[in-house]
């Protein structure tokens, strides 16, 4: 007769061993089936092991700033710093040696420029548009993924133009449209928006469509939740001193799950080439179920918060950093992640070299 064990897999039924055949088979346990066999050496666990981490599936977020070998560390993110572009440059070449396929760009801009519409953003010779044609005039084979939003360039620190308390939803697409035209043109190989307005994804589309750019990628953050693990990232491209109010009449709900699935369905029937969910590690069910769902190129951002985390820990003891690390980031590809956006990307990357 037979059981079942797992996906209605037949197991046959055994006989327990007798406890007086020997003096040692008193302790041992009447099973044929031990899970510990396959744990029992290193060579084994590499054969069965289901996910594996590559430097394949790794994007590097930088931070980008004005001046010349310029490097400030972001203090709410040890490790981390803002870079001039000609350090950016010597970044994007190390990214190229290590085999990282993408860098994702993110400016920290004077104050002075930031007004309530964001209109550097509108500016072709921008901080992120220069950035953009610096590497890939010297790292052509760099993917390059633009951030689409406007929060880094408004003076009240959110990601759309505000009228009377309110972001306003298809103004802001408007100008999304436009930043991603400019940024494409500047060497983006990926436009992202991150701005969660209603419509952009398409709106974008056909922008970039009607300028001849149809190559051009676009990265939909989809499921992009109102979350508390965004701070070390506001301090990092200075909008948490500029940010009134909150982001939660634009971004998701926390608590909801299917409303995700609604969002990713929505931006993929306007164009999206590719979906993320963001943050990472609280939303690892969101990540799987999209994936599960759509069969969609599936991103997931591991945000600044949850990179802080892991490195406060490690700085007090607390746990090993770099253990941490590749758990956390091998935990994304086991949901289901393609790609990670990562902090860690270039420690990750040297660890995985060095064991290969």
């Amino acid at each position: 007769m037979a059981s079942f064990i797992g996906r209605n897999r037949p197991v046959d039924r055994f006989t327990p061993l007798d406890p007086q055949s020997s003096s040692e088979a008193k302790y041992r346990l009447p099973i044929r089936t031990r899970l510990r066999r396959n744990r029992k050496a290193d060579w084994s666990r590499r054969l069965v092991r289901e996910n594996k981490l590559s430097t394949d599936d790794l994007i590097w977020p930088l931070f980008v700033i004005e001046g010349e070998k310029q490097r400030e560390p972001v203090a709410s993110m040890p490790g981390v710093e803002r870079l001039s572009i000609d350090e950016v440059l010597r970044e994007a070449e190390r990214a190229m040696k290590l085999k990282i396929p993408a860098l994702a760009l993110f400016p920290n801009i004077d104050r002075e420029k930031r007004d309530e519409r964001g209109s550097e953003a509108l500016r072709d010779d921008n901080l992120v548009c220069r950035t953009l044609t610096a590497i890939k005039q010297r790292f052509p084979e760099l993917g390059l993924v633009a951030d689409v939003a406007l929060d880094p360039y408004t003076s009240h620190g959110h990601d759309g133009v505000m009228a009377e308390g309110e972001i306003v939803n298809d103004e802001t697409v408007h100008l999304l449209a436009q930043q991603a035209v400019l940024l494409a043109q500047a060497g983006a190989d990926v436009v992202a928006p991150s701005d969660m307005m209603d419509g952009r994804v398409g709106f974008i589309r056909n922008a970039l469509d009607n300028k001849g750019m149809s190559e051009i990628q676009i990265l939909a953050y989809a499921a992009k939740y109102a979350s508390a693990f965004y701070g070390p990232f506001r301090d990092a491209v200075g909008s948490n001193a500029t940010l009134k109010g909150d982001k939660r009449t634009y971004q998701m709900d926390f608590s909801n799950g299917d409303e995700a699935l609604r969002e990713v369905a929505l931006d993929i029937q306007e164009g999206a080439d590719m979906v993320m969910v963001k943050p990472g590690l609280p939303y690892l069910d969101i990540v799987w179920r999209v994936r599960e769902e759509f069969g969609m190129p599936t991103f997931v951002y591991q945000v600044s918060g949850e990179y802080a985390m892991i490195e406060a820990a490690a700085k007090n003891g607390w746990l090993d950093g770099e253990k941490a690390m590749m758990e956390s980031l091998t935990a994304f590809k086991r949901a289901g992640a393609d790609a990670v956006l990562t902090y860690f990307a270039p420690r990750a990357a040297e660890k995985l070299a060095r064991e290969a």
